[in-house]
């Protein structure tokens, strides 16, 4: 018999980030938003300045707007 756990399915967003322009801003943005709570991987491609972020729960788009802000770049919105 195995045991049934009520996880709730990973939640992926993807955000739009303006001003990102190499691998470095890459990682600042990642790291930065790695932080928030719930957050299990953060994906950014300064190519596109779109950044995919898996969590447990939908985020607070305040708070990844904060990290983003913290790394030195702006969140557009959702992409």
């Amino acid at each position: 018999m195995t045991a049934q756990t009520d996880t709730p399915a990973p939640v992926t967003t993807v955000y739009q980030v303006t001003g990102m322009s190499c691998g470095h801003c890459e990682g600042s943005v990642s790291a930065e938003i790695s932080e928030i709570a719930g957050v299990s991987s953060v994906k950014a491609v300064a190519s596109t300045g779109e950044v995919t972020v898996v969590s447990e729960a939908p985020l607070d788009d305040e708070a990844v707007r904060a990290a983003v802000d913290e790394a030195g770049f702006e969140l557009a919105g959702r992409a």
